[in-house]
């Protein structure tokens, strides 16, 4: 009887053990998930954070390159432009042209990356829209013009084009607004992107750059 007693009284005790073992793997358990739960958000208020912070000072960089003035760039009077719809050829005075009497067609400029050199009464057309205009001559090198298109090819309201005769190897052109840039990574590239895509000089903003002309 003795025996019977100290045997079940054993059971109850490595029963006992085994369930306080379990209840330890319980808490262990809660323990880890609790804390795999914290480091995941922790490292997802970090990274949002950090994600906020990128845009935030990406935001503050383009209201800077906005506001600043662009280095050695050539402004024409918007108003002593004109900007009439004409059939007949206009003589503009400067090149490639920044506005200025032009065609009823516009050359589509959705990013548009043209190899042959554009008639410039359409070309003009696309500047009243709100579109930048990449030109480059003989002078550019291969490099540079690969870098502008892509730039281009990924910016809608903005085309590319070869002017032979343009003064300096890359030039960028908005309504009444041009400069020339020394290479691809030059950062007044950037900043005229900024300013004057669809900006504040643009003529008809949101004027459609499809349905045009393209080569």
């Amino acid at each position: 009887m003795a025996s019977n007693k100290t045997a079940s009284a054993s059971r109850k005790a490595r029963i006992e053990e085994m369930r306080r073992a379990e209840q330890a793997r319980e808490r262990r358990n809660r323990l880890i998930a609790i804390l795999t739960s914290a480091v995941v958000v922790v490292g997802l208020v970090g990274f949002g954070s950090y994600v906020f912070l990128q845009e935030a000072d990406k935001k503050e960089k383009k209201e800077a390159q906005a506001k600043a003035p662009v280095k050695e760039e050539k402004t024409w009077d918007a108003k002593k432009l004109g900007n009439k719809h004409v059939t007949k050829d206009v003589s503009y005075p400067m090149t490639p042209p920044v506005g200025g009497d032009h065609s009823k067609v516009w050359m589509n400029c959705e990013g548009d990356v043209y190899k042959k050199e554009l008639p410039k009464m359409n070309a003009v057309h696309s500047l009243e829209h709100g579109a930048v205009w990449v030109t480059y001559n003989d002078k550019a090198s291969d490099a540079d013009v690969k870098k502008l298109a892509e730039k281009v090819g990924k910016t809608p309201y903005s085309l590319m084009s070869p002017v032979k005769d343009q003064s300096g190897a890359l030039m960028l052109s908005a309504w009444g607004k041009q400069v020339t840039v020394d290479s691809a990574t030059d950062p007044r590239v950037d900043q005229f992107f900024t300013k004057y895509v669809q900006g504040p000089q643009t003529p008809e903003p949101g004027a459609a750059c499809m349905g045009g002309l393209t080569q």
